[in-house]
Parts: structure tokens; C-alpha cells; sequence
């Protein structure tokens, strides 16, 4: 089908896709789409424009691959105001950044062939059906991205043509066989130490400290003890779903009656049609049909429009709204009647009318259950609403409690326990609710009770009305709350500046050969020799890793910490020459390698960033 996607647009189907999305565009109003005046763009990249509805199409897709990503938890992040921008600014980023390097492969005079997007779209999963490229399955993935055929193939290109420049670049990077036997040696390397432990908690214990430390220390740390902003609050939640009424047979017909139009599908009509470049063309296919020949067999071997020949020239099924001019003109009425040669602006047709499907309404026992299901929501959103307000000005009127509103709604309010902002009650999880809370317009002066809020409604047909009872601003704790936990902190400090005074004073005595008497004057001894690889990321690896190589029979000794932040002093006894895996130094290679390679591509891209003309659009400036 894409032996010439460049003119694929120049095709009847195409015309019927196109129609299609019109027919979108009307139902839904144009100004989700387009935005007008002269400013109808994202970004400019060295004059090269990406559109607004490009980007807003590049947002959605990211936005619904994060949610089958996340599932559930994704509409608690798109609930994020700052999550939502910094997603825009990373697809908007994505989509520059794709601008930059087609340009730059198109100055290295990169490109991809018709033939190499023909091989990737048959090749894409998506697109097949039974392992088998599908062409109606292409057509309706990409209607559904929002594009035609042809502007698919050049979005593929596109990106091909980068992915060749990022490969480019990736496939400059290597390591020198000496290169690889060093660092494999290096990585590989392990230490055999023995471990002295200062224990700091049970020197802790021992230390003293008095009212002047402690204060001293409160005195330069109170940020470490302070009381966070806490709220209890009491609210009164109305739930559209709790509202719902039976429903009776006659609000049913009613509904039914008054809505036919929902329930009638209109009428249908299958064409199947061959398109030429010329009208003599056009006429020798009529010729072969008159003689005989099959219509499928003729469209698949004469049929300009790939997409059509493929299925044997049939259209489908089409409605009023979806069906070319060409083919409602034709004057075909009958099942199986052929037309003349139409000339078209995609070239010459021979049409065929193959079937007509009359309008047809869905009887009322079919669509009984939606009808009574729509209608019982209806009713509770009508009754959701009329509670809504009836409570808004119960709680407007009388704003010192929620008694009003309570008798109003036929419901007490909650009362909730303390809390802070990292830990608002999940019923109250909702942005507009926790806004509400935060922003102080409810809290009252010195702590009291402020005013009723006014309703709030929250997703899932669900609304609160609520008040702050109590509030405790955010405060530094007074010493006489905190005395026996600063104690403790200055105590353990205290210890932990002994515990490396004594350890260095270890390892000094150790250097210079008196370690038997050092050891035993601080209460100490080493463990038994343990082996550490340079894998290792605890401290105390990390610290015998940095210790210099030590001489033949003589350890190097050094002081690190522990986990548990105890000190340790440490002897490095012997280095040993590790080995991997043949599989485990293939990884390594590649592992830097591609490392490599990233930083290249990243300076490549930060240098054509800072030679580009960036332009952002205004609309998405102002959204910053």
C-alpha cells in the first residue's frame, strides 16, 4: 500500500478519513482543535514551526501512555497542577529536540527511502492481524492518532531518519582492548581488612551533659523542632451516586420518545470503486467489466488507490456524512449498478453500489436498561444539584457552624483527627478540598474556628462542604517539650567526636608499631579478615577503597563509619586481582560504552540547543 505514500493523500479513502474527522471537528467545536490568530504554534526551532494542535496531540498521547502505565494512580498525579506543566515542558522539550536533529540530518544529508517506511509500517505489530499486515487495522490506529496515511509515513520518517543520526553517533564510541583489561582489573579489584568497632551509642551513654549544652544547642537548632501547621476539620459530603431513585416504565418511554435520534442508526451504504490516473483508463476498466471480469481481481491490479485495491476496491460501509460527493452524485440506486467514469480531484473513478443497509431505529426493548440506567443517574444529578444548593446557602447563611447546613443535607458532619499536610484524610484527598484547606481563607484568627466553605465539587459527582474547627499554625516546639530528645542529640555527639578523637589516635599509635598497646589501652581488637568487593556501597567499603595500597607485609589502616554510625578503624592488609565472567565484562564494556555514547549524544544535542533560534509560541509561554 505505500508504493507511493508521497501522494497517498491523493486517494478516495483518504478523502472518507478526511471526512470523517471534519464530521469530528463539527460535533465538537472547532476550538479544541485550532487556535486562531497568528500566534497557532508551540515553538519555532530555526523557523521550523510545531504547531499547536501538534503539540496538544503529542501531550494527549503522552498523557494516555502515563495512564496505562499507572492505572488508577495516574488521575492522583494528573490532580498535580505542577506534575501536568512539567509534562507539557518535557513533550514540548521531546518535540524540539526531534525538530533540532532532523534538521541536522537533513544537513548530513541523511534520509530514508519510500521502501524503508514501507518495511517499518508492514513490520509494526499494531498494524497486523493473524501476523499479517491489516490494512483497515492501519487505517483506523491511524485515524485515531488524529492523522492520515501520508502524514504517518513522514512522522515515521522522521524518525527514522533521527534514530539513523542517533545511531551514527552511538556506534562512534569504543574501548581499546588495554583499556578494557585495566578496567575490567579495576572493577574486579577486592580488599581483605579487619575491623576495629567504637561502639558510639554505648559511649553515648556515658557522657554528661549540662543545661548550658543543651541550651546552646536548642538556641542554634531550633529549625530541627518545629510543630507543623496541623488542622482538624469538619465536613459534610454529598454523593450523587447515594441519590439515585427506581425509575418507572413511563420516565423510560418518555425518555425514548423524546430522544429517537439516539436510538437510530442512519442509513448505509456500501460502495467499491477503482481509481486511474486517466479517464482512458478509467474507460478500458469499464470495457473489462462489461466483457465480464471481476470487479476485486480488476481494482487490486488497475486501482490507483492502494489503500482501496487492497480489499478489492471496497469502501466499507458509509454514512451521509462520510460519503464523497463523487460517490453520492454518481446516481447509483440500485444493488450491484456500476457508474459511468467519474472524474474526480484524486484522479478518474469507476463506482460500484454493492448494498444499502435502509435507517433502522433500536427498538425500546434494547435500549431499556441504558435508557433506565441514564435516567436514574439523570434524576440524581438533578437532585445532587438542587441538594447542592439548598446546603451552600444553608451553610452561607448561618457561617459560625455547620448546624444549617447538617439539617439542610439530612446528614451530621464528620469530624476529623489532626493533620498536616502530608497527611490529609483520604476522603479529603481531592486538589479543590485540599486547596480549600490550605490556603488559610477558612482558618479564623489565633487557631478558632473560621467560616463555612462553599460547596466544593470534586470528581466522581461528588461535593463538601466544610470548615476548619481547629487550627495550630506551624511553631517551634519550647524547649521544656524537647529537652530529653536535644540531650540525647548533644550526648551522641559528643560521643561520636570521642569515638574519632580515640580511633585516630588508634590508627597514629598503629602506624608507627605500637598496635598491641594501642588496641588494648582503647578496649579494642580487630575482627578476623573479611574480603570486600569494589561493588560494595556501604561506607565502611567505600572507606577502605579510598585507603592507599600498603606496603609488602605491613597493613594501612584508616578510620571510617559504620551503618549504624558507629567508627571504625580499619586495617587494609592486601589488594587482590579480581576476575569476571566473560558475559559479566561484555556488560561492563557495553555499559560504558553506551555511557559514552549518551554523553556524545547529549553534548550534540545541548550544542545544536544553544546554535538554535528557539522560539516559544505565547499561548504556551503564558501556561509556564
Amino acid at each position: 500500500m505505500m508504493d507511493n505514500l508521497r501522494t497517498a493523500a491523493n486517494s478516495i479513502v483518504l478523502k472518507i478519513i478526511f471526512g470523517i474527522i471534519i464530521v469530528s471537528f463539527i460535533l465538537t467545536g472547532v476550538s479544541s482543535y485550532l487556535i486562531g490568530g497568528n500566534d497557532n504554534y508551540a515553538a519555532k526551532v530555526n523557523g521550523q514551526e510545531i504547531g499547536r494542535p501538534q503539540f496538544e496531540n503529542a501531550v494527549a498521547r503522552e498523557r494516555n501512555r502515563q495512564q496505562q502505565r499507572w492505572g488508577d494512580k495516574f488521575s492522583e498525579m494528573a490532580a498535580n497542577e505542577n506534575y501536568m506543566n512539567s509534562m507539557r515542558r518535557d513533550v514540548l522539550n521531546r518535540l524540539i529536540d526531534e525538530a533540532l536533529l532532523d534538521q541536522y540530518a537533513k544537513s548530513l544529508n541523511l534520509g530514508i527511502s519510500d521502501e524503508q517506511v514501507k518495511k517499518a509500517i508492514f513490520a509494526t505489530q499494531a498494524f497486523q492481524s493473524n501476523g499479517k499486515f491489516d490494512n483497515a487495522r492501519f487505517n483506523a490506529i491511524v485515524n485515531q492518532m488524529g492523522m492520515s496515511a501520508d502524514q504517518y509515513a513522514q512522522a515515521l520518517r522522521n524518525q527514522m531518519t533521527s534514530q539513523q543520526l542517533i545511531n551514527a553517533v552511538a556506534g562512534t564510541d569504543f574501548m581499546l582492548k588495554g583499556e578494557t583489561d585495566e578496567l575490567v582489573a579495576l572493577v574486579s579489584q577486592q580488599r581483605v581488612v579487619r575491623e576495629a568497632v567504637i561502639d558510639v551509642n554505648a559511649l553515648a551513654a556515658k557522657q554528661t551533659v549540662s543545661d548550658e549544652e543543651i541550651k546552646a544547642f536548642y538556641d542554634q537548632n531550633k529549625g530541627r523542632f518545629v510543630s507543623p501547621e496541623q488542622f482538624r476539620v469538619s465536613y459534610i459530603k454529598l454523593d450523587a451516586a447515594s441519590m439515585q431513585d427506581a425509575v418507572s416504565e413511563a420516565e423510560v418511554q418518555a425518555y425514548y420518545d423524546r430522544h429517537k435520534d439516539e436510538f437510530t442508526q442512519p442509513q448505509r451504504t456500501r460502495y467499491s470503486v477503482i481509481q486511474t490516473k486517466t479517464e482512458s483508463d478509467a474507460k478500458a476498466v469499464l470495457d473489462a467489466l462489461a466483457k465480464g471480469e471481476d470487479f476485486a481481481t480488476l481494482a487490486k491490479e488497475k486501482s490507483t488507490d492502494v489503500i482501496s485495491a487492497r480489499n478489492g476496491g471496497d469502501m466499507g460501509w458509509l454514512e451521509a456524512t462520510t460519503t464523497p460527493d463523487e460517490l453520492k452524485n454518481a446516481g447509483l440506486k440500485e444493488k450491484g449498478q456500476l457508474s459511468g467514469v467519474i472524474k474526480s480531484s484524486v484522479g478518474f473513478l469507476v463506482v460500484r453500489l454493492d448494498d444499502i443497509e435502509p435507517a433502522k431505529v433500536k427498538p425500546l426493548s434494547e435500549a431499556h436498561d441504558d435508557i433506565a440506567a441514564k435516567v436514574k443517574h439523570e434524576k440524581a444529578l438533578d437532585a445532587w444539584f438542587a441538594l447542592q444548593q439548598k446546603v451552600s446557602a444553608a451553610a452561607s447563611n448561618e457561617n459560625d457552624s455547620l448546624a444549617g447546613a447538617e439539617q439542610a443535607a439530612g446528614v451530621k458532619a464528620v469530624e476529623t483527627g489532626w493533620f498536616g499536610r502530608d497527611n490529609l484524610p483520604e476522603e479529603l484527598n481531592f486538589k479543590p478540598v485540599s486547596e480549600a484547606i490550605f490556603n488559610g481563607s477558612l482558618v479564623g484568627v489565633n487557631g478558632t474556628p473560621g467560616s463555612n466553605s462553599d460547596i466544593i465539587t470534586v470528581e466522581g459527582d461528588r461535593a463538601f462542604v466544610l470548615r476548619v474547627s481547629e487550627h495550630k499554625a506551624e511553631a517551634i516546639k519550647p524547649l521544656a517539650e524537647v529537652k530529653d530528645q536535644v540531650s540525647d542529640i548533644v550526648k551522641h555527639n559528643k560521643a561520636q567526636q570521642q569515638a574519632k578523637l580515640d580511633a585516630e589516635k588508634v590508627v597514629a599509635e598503629l602506624k608507627a608499631g605500637k598496635g598491641d598497646e594501642a588496641l588494648k589501652a582503647a578496649g579494642l581488637s580487630f575482627s578476623a579478615p573479611k574480603t570486600l568487593p569494589r561493588t560494595a556501597q556501604d561506607p565502611v567499603s567505600l572507606a577502605a577503597f579510598a585507603l592507599p595500597l600498603p606496603a609488602k607485609d605491613k597493613p594501612g589502616y584508616g578510620v571510617a563509619n559504620d551503618l549504624q554510625g558507629n567508627v571504625v578503624v580499619l586495617a587494609l592488609d592486601e589488594v587482590k586481582a579480581g576476575t569476571l565472567p566473560d558475559a559479566q565484562k561484555a556488560q561492563l564494556v557495553q555499559g560504558i560504552t553506551e555511557n559514552n555514547a549518551q554523553i556524545a549524544f547529549e553534548a550534540l544535542m545541548s550544542n545544536l540547543r544553544k546554535e538554535a533560534e528557539i522560539k516559544i509560541g505565547k499561548s504556551i509561554a503564558q501556561e509556564e
